[in-house]
């Protein structure tokens, strides 16, 4: 052991260890302290934000004096402007066990046709990709944190001036940004202004494109504390109390002889709405990075208009094994809904085979793609492995006529 310690050396990227840490309590080497819930939980009511995560005095005193009981952190992203040396597991620990509800904010990557950075791709699908790298890293600051499954973490997405190509990049992004969380437990959440984001994603509502987010915070400095989203989205859009409102921003309150700079907040959300595993859902295109694969033998085609996401593949039928697969991380063993999206044409496969991977062995649904083009056709409830693979695939292998088509796939549990 002796040999051991004594030929141990410090990497490059060795940094000092922080105060907290040499401070913290032996326990805490083997258990991270945690929430007392999932965060922000069910809560109706004013809350802030602020830069840097407050002292433990200054929230002890503004939880006694304030109107607030609900706080935003920066837990992660390379954007977050403000040291956050306050930040520990025993910080969160001990603000929950005083009644504070917490808002985890991640700041990273942000529109491409923005100006701030770091930026997002235009391509949505390296945006999809993005979106979902950048929510294992929210996860990880969140657990680090004691932020338990089951709490909504929050994508701040700063203004910009949206555009179509830019639009389709932020939603890609925040729909591998919400199909990650999803499947890592978590709830998701996009925080941005009225004019920008929230339009952009209040407008794809029902885009099958793009997976919504469970919460919506948008910015607009009204000074109206409540959940009306005025002409930015429709009331009837994120309206099972997954709302919140910041209603003004960059003032200077004094609370108990306590001063802080500070966005105001009301709420109104709740977990049930969303919350996984049940209310998971993934989708899949062709051009999702990552998660489909096919063979040479595939061409590539944007001829109908009824595709999703910028093209799709076919192939001649032939009796061979030459499968087009959809990779797909599922959170638990379930029973899980699948569904198909493929243009219709007159010469495409009257009888395309879907192979779905199931626990006890694949399964196969032939459809018409004839028919029934451009929108989710249901290939019915499976059983079907956690975990990371192929899910579902499009065979060639087909007595029908006309080319085979692959182009988007969504598996929902139920």
């Amino acid at each position: 052991m002796r040999r051991v310690l004594g030929s141990a050396r410090l990497g490059r990227g060795a940094v000092p260890a922080s105060p907290d840490a040499l401070r913290a309590p032996t326990a805490s080497a083997t258990a991270t302290p945690l929430a007392a819930s999932p965060q922000p939980g069910t809560y109706t009511g004013k809350g802030f934000d602020t830069c840097t995560a407050p002292a433990q005095s200054t929230m002890n005193t503004w939880r006694t004096s304030s109107p607030y009981r609900a706080v935003g952190i920066y837990i992660s992203g390379a954007s977050r402007s403000c040291t956050q040396a306050n930040l520990t597991a025993t910080w969160v620990t001990n603000q929950t066990n005083n009644g504070w509800r917490l808002i985890p904010i991640e700041l990273d990557n942000q529109a491409p046709c923005g100006t701030r950075l770091p930026k997002m791709s235009y391509d949505p699908a390296t945006a999809r990709s993005q979106g979902a790298t950048r929510a294992t890293s929210a996860v990880n600051a969140a657990k680090a944190l004691g932020i338990p499954a089951g709490s909504a973490i929050y994508n701040d997405i700063e203004q910009y001036p949206s555009t179509e190509s830019c639009k389709a990049a932020v939603l890609s992004y925040l729909s591998g940004w919400t199909e990650r969380l999803h499947a890592l437990g978590y709830l998701s959440g996009m925080y941005s202004s009225g004019s920008s984001g929230v339009k952009d994603l209040c407008s794809a509502y029902d885009d099958t494109r793009y997976t919504r987010v469970d919460h919506l915070w948008f910015a607009w400095w009204n000074g109206v504390a409540d959940t009306n989203t005025g002409t930015y989205c429709p009331s009837g859009y994120y309206a099972n109390r997954q709302r919140l409102h910041q209603y003004s921003g960059d003032v200077t309150e004094t609370w108990g002889g306590v001063q802080m700079q500070i966005d105001r907040n009301y709420l109104d959300v709740a977990p049930s709405t969303s919350q996984p595993p049940q209310g998971f859902t993934v989708t899949v295109d062709n051009t999702t990075t990552g998660r489909f694969t096919a063979s040479a033998n595939w061409g590539t085609s944007a001829y109908s208009s009824q595709r999703i996401g910028p093209d799709y593949r076919y192939a001649d039928p032939a009796a061979v094994s030459d499968v087009a697969w959809y990779r797909a991380a599922l959170p638990e063993t379930g029973s899980y809904e699948v569904s198909v999206w493929y243009p219709a044409v007159a010469g495409y496969n009257d009888s395309t085979p879907y192979i779905v991977a199931t626990t006890t062995g694949n399964q196969t649904v032939r459809v018409n793609q004839r028919v029934n083009g451009g929108q989710w056709v249901s290939l019915g409830v499976f059983t079907l492995a956690a975990g990371d693979a192929d899910k579902v695939g499009v065979s060639r292998w087909t007595s029908g006529t006309g080319y085979v088509i692959a182009d988007a796939v969504r598996i929902t549990r139920v």
